[in-house]
């Protein structure tokens, strides 16, 4: 759902997909595949997806991924450049949270951003608005 959400409010010349192989560093090979990525449309054909060309990486935390997607994750998409990072995790109530990051540049990590619930309404990358409380 998300992923949609994005691809529609991105406009055409980004994707949003859940499909995409990132290929973070060549030596060490350092590969990831999140949950979503939204790229510029022109670079669809681009394989392995660099992260040159990612505006945002959305990773949806699960049992067993908590350190790598709110640590380890936030910390190499971070030095690979990329300007946004949201990690997605289920509130106790059942209802997501959306925490969203973005790069500091002159020290190549994330500055924590909102932490939304409920309903999810940013600016930035661009203008998006979703009830996450819809299944």
């Amino acid at each position: 759902m998300l992923a949609n959400t994005l691809d529609t409010a991105a406009g055409p010349e980004w994707n949003a997909d859940g499909d995409v192989d990132l290929r973070l560093h060549d030596v060490p090979l350092t590969n990831r595949r999140p949950d979503v990525v939204v790229y510029p449309a022109d670079t669809i054909d681009v394989s392995p997806t660099r992260p040159e060309h990612v505006l945002l990486v959305v990773e949806v935390v699960s049992p067993g991924s908590e350190t790598t997607d709110r640590v380890v994750k936030r910390d190499q998409y971070a030095k690979a450049g990329i300007e946004f990072y949201w990690r997605v995790e289920e509130a106790a109530t059942g209802v997501p949270i959306v925490y969203t990051h973005v790069l500091d540049r002159a020290t190549a990590s994330y500055r924590d951003g909102e932490a939304l619930t409920g309903i999810l309404r940013v600016t930035a990358p661009f203008a998006v608005e979703v009830d996450l409380r819809q299944p």
